[in-house]
């Protein structure tokens, strides 16, 4: 079934309301991870490519911003209406091309829906202001017009979710867009834009570029004085490399990068509710997410009880191809990463860490890594300085709460934390000092389509959801009015 699904993607490059080759006729192979075979080739942009996306969005941006916020935002819920309604194709998609297990896809595809309901709603109710100056000479007219040519840059990890998180706010604002994906995943990309296109958006106004060549794609675009944003979604090494290129022609910037999240178990904490929100900030798509835990910073008093707790929990998880019945863990995207979670593990147990369960790759086909828990781990370990991007929690313990807020802050990176425990009023207290856009309380799940999504620090600029993430896509416009 997934075989036939795959084989209707149309998976050339989507311009101008139109299906191309490549200018050069280039294509890539896209592989699942769970058996590394190639489950599609996909045509691959060049330089030429994206000057011509560039001018299919710019041709068809007036028209779009002109339109009535009205009509706009029942496209965007008739995309939503047409997404849901063909969820387990999305999710099939996403597993075999990302290797989440199906209940993770369609977790996603919900998630990724949301934003197109929640813009839809939005896209009517941002307005401006209006109000006599405090000096009584003239009146202020402030309005919200679109930003313009907007290139969206999105990962692998979540192909469905990051596109919409940024297509969704930047239409419903009266964008143009530019969606280049991840290489990893463009099929999702690409069902998106038909998508899109049989919801009612115009030619031109959803472009989709898959492309080997990622920074020639971004160059192209960025040096391009038309487009005036770029949103994009990874690492925070390439986001310096996306912000200095952005200082060139001044582009509009939002950034949300690399993480390096804690998970905090207080003395007080109930290790039931603690044990199960672990689980689920850590092994939710594999440990494949920015907001991931990686460091379990956890009160001595509990350590041993908790790090058991956990342990025996992840020990449990059924690893497998995702698509299988009752596979927990699905394989990583890529042997690149399940690699690099080998050889942080490996280094850490040679300093001295202690493995708990796990601790192995699995077979010789499709890129598995067993979840893992390891403890006694020493400050100087690399695994506890850099985003992990699989199912290995690291537990490291503390005895007090200025201890620990100083453990969780001593990074460059500030995207989301997690606390653990019943003095809601002492949580809330240290949530307050961590260094994060986004935290969770005694909960492991955080993201949701009306909250804003983003970090401090080197996590990133700008934020995504909510109608933060619709403002993204403005530029203010201010009018001093006398008559």
């Amino acid at each position: 079934m997934s075989e036939a699904l795959i084989k209707s993607i149309q998976k050339d490059l989507y311009i101008g309301g139109d299906w191309h080759e490549s200018s050069d006729r280039q294509r890539f192979d896209v592989r699942d991870p769970a058996t590394e075979e190639v489950i599609a080739t996909v045509a691959s942009a060049t330089a030429d490519d994206a000057t011509a996306a560039v001018t299919a969005a710019f041709d068809a941006g007036p028209e779009w911003a002109a339109r009535p916020a009205v009509e706009r935002a029942d496209i965007l819920r008739k995309s939503y209406d047409l997404m849901m309604a063909r969820a387990d194709d999305y999710a099939t998609v996403i597993s075999r091309e990302e290797g989440k297990t199906l209940a993770e896809g369609l977790g996603e595809v919900n998630y990724a829906a949301s934003f197109m309901r929640w813009y839809g709603e939005e896209a009517v109710r941002y307005s401006g202001k209006f109000g006599r100056a405090p000096a009584g000479n003239n009146n202020i007219l402030v309005q919200h017009k679109p930003v313009g040519v907007s290139l969206l840059i999105t990962p692998w990890n979540f192909p469905a979710a990051m596109a919409t998180r940024k297509i969704a706010p930047a239409l419903a604002a009266g964008c143009t867009t530019i969606l280049k994906p991840a290489s990893e995943t463009p099929l999702t990309a690409l069902m998106l834009a038909s998508l899109y296109e049989e919801a009612g958006v115009p030619p031109g106004v959803v472009n989709v570029l898959p492309s080997r060549s990622s920074s020639v794609i971004s160059d192209t675009i960025m040096s391009d004085i038309r487009t005036r944003k770029i949103s994009f979604t990874g690492s925070t090494e390439v986001g310096k490399l996306l912000l200095a290129k952005a200082a060139e022609t001044i582009i509009n910037c939002s950034m949300e990068l690399g993480g390096n999240a804690p998970f905090i178990v207080l003395d007080d904490a109930d290790l039931d509710i603690s044990a199960e929100a672990a689980l689920v900030a850590k092994i939710r798509s594999a440990g494949e997410s920015c907001i991931a835990a990686n460091r379990f910073y956890v009160h001595s008093s509990v350590l041993d009880d908790f790090s058991r707790r956990l342990s025996d929990m992840m020990s449990r998880l059924k690893v497998g191809p995702g698509l299988d019945p009752g596979i927990d863990v699905g394989p990583l995207v890529n042997a690149e990463t399940r690699d690099k979670v080998e050889e942080l593990v490996d280094q850490a147990v040679k300093l001295g860490a202690t493995i708990m369960t796990g601790g192995q790759r699995i077979g010789d086909t499709g890129f598995y890594y067993e979840p893992t828990v390891i403890v006694d781990i020493p400050a100087e370990a690399e695994i506890l300085h850099t985003e992990i991007f699989g199912p290995v929690a690291t537990i490291v313990a503390f005895d007090d709460d200025d201890e620990v807020i100083e453990m969780a802050n001593n990074t460059i990176f500030g995207l989301a934390a997690y606390i653990c425990g019943k003095d809601i009023g002492r949580a809330l207290h240290i949530a307050d000092r961590i260094d994060a856009g986004i935290m969770g309380i005694n909960r492991g799940f955080v993201s949701d389509a009306s909250a804003p999504f983003g970090g401090f620090k080197q996590s990133g600029i700008g934020r995504e959801g909510s109608q933060d993430g619709l403002h993204e896509f403005f530029e203010t416009k201010y009018i001093a009015v006398d008559w």
